[in-house]
């Protein structure tokens, strides 16, 4: 009971995370990046194929900026992405690092707090509006729906019933 409590209470603390991140660092993303990347890469911008869409052209990191969720293997992953920083959370893993610049295109370079090596280092696949397709180093294969800004996803699980918790004593 202790550790599924410890685990829900990780999950919540890093959902929290990854939204209060991508609340501070939206209109701050499209300044930087707006600099060196084309008009018509930008998030919402055409909202068709060459919209940051990879398969053959290069992915714009501002097309990453966002929350986005879904499930991988039945497990629910989360990763928000706001001023080239990145939080992620999978299954038990929690993990933060950046989008870093690998030979012309964007790629996640993690490290997770428990030391988890599956999602460390992620090639972008695809990206457009609203889908984020992530490969992994360690072989998992992501592929997430972008969460309404503001907005808790849906089909989330949530934290137990906490009434069935002993009392602590007090010091």
């Amino acid at each position: 009971m202790t550790r599924s409590l410890r685990t829900g209470a990780i999950a919540v603390a890093a959902l929290a995370a990854s939204f209060a991140l991508t609340a501070c660092g939206s209109d701050d993303a499209k300044k930087d990046s707006g600099a060196d990347a084309p008009a018509s890469a930008t998030p919402g911008a055409g909202g068709g194929e060459g919209s940051g869409e990879s398969g053959g052209g290069s992915v714009d990191a501002a097309a990453l900026e966002g929350t986005w969720v879904g499930l991988t293997d039945g497990r629910h992953v989360t990763v928000s992405i706001a001023a080239r920083k990145v939080a992620l959370v999978a299954d038990k893993s929690v993990c933060q690092g950046d989008v870093k610049d690998m030979g012309g295109e964007p790629m996640l370079a993690l490290k997770c707090t428990d030391g988890g090596t599956e999602r460390t280092m992620g090639a972008i696949d695809s990206v457009d509006g609203s889908m984020l397709v992530v490969s992994w180093d360690g072989g998992a294969k992501d592929t997430l729906a972008k969460a309404e800004a503001g907005k808790l996803p849906s089909g989330m699980p949530s934290l137990p019933d906490l009434g069935d918790l002993p009392e602590v004593p007090a010091p």
